[in-house]
């Protein structure tokens, strides 16, 4: 009897299901608990918020998505056509900027405002005039800070008469065609551009459109865009006018007025009758690191938010970013695991 005692002390007498061994090594079980509560406890937080977040917002499509690996942590009519107003001044910005650095183009380079330009419809906060010469540099400043229009047409008039143009357009028109080949080209395929400013067309007019989706999109792109970070991360920026030959020198201020604020360093405001208010916001953190051995693996923190036709901008966006950031953590703490559909 001691003999078999100690056999089966010895032995290993779990059973077995089809040859598979289910014995269960030892460990401790409350640890092993602890983990998998901790893990099912985010999941459900992450899933049970992101759907909650459609209905806690009024804007009318929203996007929130993780700037380095395209990852959308939260979404509301995502992928619905709307006017995107001056947001569309991004993709003017980084036509501009992408064709500046491909040519060697001068920044500094000086464009006088022609007349036709202060036909373009909508805002002209800076005050721009005919024969007036300002930069390009300083030009990209009033489109993306002051948000002006006749500073997007110029810009548009200036680079696209510059631009290959095998369809014979116009300088402005050649220079929309290249918005829209951008937009092809990054996968936006519910956007048309159909003027650099994106001021509504006339009623009996085809209407421009992006989607939430889209615009997070050109905005993820426009990050890698050399300048471009700089550019809408100034709360503030001294210009100048050259009029009849004086410098006038004319401070203009960002209309994003989240900016500074929970990490928000971009993007741009907009605003038309048919857009409503429409907001980008981009906002990061410090980059997280892990060593593994020698090595220490580095993972920026960003995220992107697209809010369109919000009766309140600021006040939901400044929500979603904070909100976005909680989803971020959940989803991190899940390893970041991305998928094709619920990705830009």
């Amino acid at each position: 009897m001691t003999d078999v005692k100690i056999l089966h002390e010895k032995a290993n007498t779990a059973p077995r299901w089809k040859g598979i061994d289910l014995a269960i090594p030892p460990v401790n079980v409350r640890i092993v608990f602890g983990k998998i509560m901790g893990f099912l406890k985010r999941t459900v937080f992450f899933l049970l918020a992101s759907t909650a977040f459609s209905c806690a917002f009024a804007a009318e499509g929203y996007v929130i998505a993780d700037a380095q690996t395209g990852f959308i942590l939260a979404s509301k009519e995502r992928d619905e056509k709307l006017p995107v107003a001056s947001l569309t001044k991004i993709a003017t910005a980084v036509v501009v900027l992408d064709w500046a650095k491909l040519n060697q183009g001068d920044l500094s380079a000086p464009v006088e405002i022609a007349a036709e330009t202060l036909n373009a419809g909508g805002a002209n906060p800076v005050g721009l005039q005919a024969g007036d010469r300002v930069s390009l540099r300083d030009l990209i400043y009033c489109a993306l800070l002051a948000s002006d229009n006749v500073a997007a047409t110029s810009l548009a008039r200036h680079v696209g008469a510059q631009l290959p143009n095998t369809s014979g357009l116009d300088p402005t028109g050649n220079f929309v065609s290249h918005m829209n080949a951008l937009a092809r080209s990054l996968g936006m395929t519910r956007t048309l551009f159909l003027n650099p400013s994106g001021f509504d067309a006339a009623e009996d007019s085809a209407q421009p459109y992006s989607t939430a989706e889209d615009m997070a999109r050109l905005t993820r792109y426009a990050y890698n865009v050399q300048g471009f970070p700089f550019y809408v991360a100034q709360a503030s920026r001294q210009i100048h006018i050259f009029r009849n030959g004086v410098d006038m020198p004319y401070d203009i201020q960002n209309t994003n007025e989240l900016l500074g604020r929970e990490g928000i360093d971009g993007v741009k405001t907009g605003r038309t009758r048919r857009a409503g208010d429409c907001l980008i916001l981009s906002a990061d953190r410090p980059p997280e690191s892990r060593r593994e051995g020698e090595t220490v693996f580095v993972t920026p923190r960003r995220i992107i938010v697209v809010l369109l036709r919000s009766p309140d901008r600021f006040g939901e966006g400044l929500s979603l970013i904070q909100q976005g950031w909680s989803l971020y953590d959940a989803w991190a703490a899940q390893g970041r695991k991305t998928s094709k559909s619920q990705s830009l």
